[in-house]
């Protein structure tokens, strides 16, 4: 059986989560619309 490429959390994590957001102005636009959606940031 093959099993899927596991990434690491720290990567994973250095790539998506919420300081990676919040670093560029891209990122903090879609964390704001999520807020404005009334969703609770759920970014690992």
């Amino acid at each position: 059986m093959h099993y899927p490429h596991k990434i690491s959390r720290i990567k994973k994590i250095r790539k998506v989560g919420f300081r990676a957001r919040m670093s560029t102005s891209k990122g903090r636009k879609i964390i704001n619309s999520k807020r404005r959606l009334g969703r609770t940031l759920k970014t690992r």
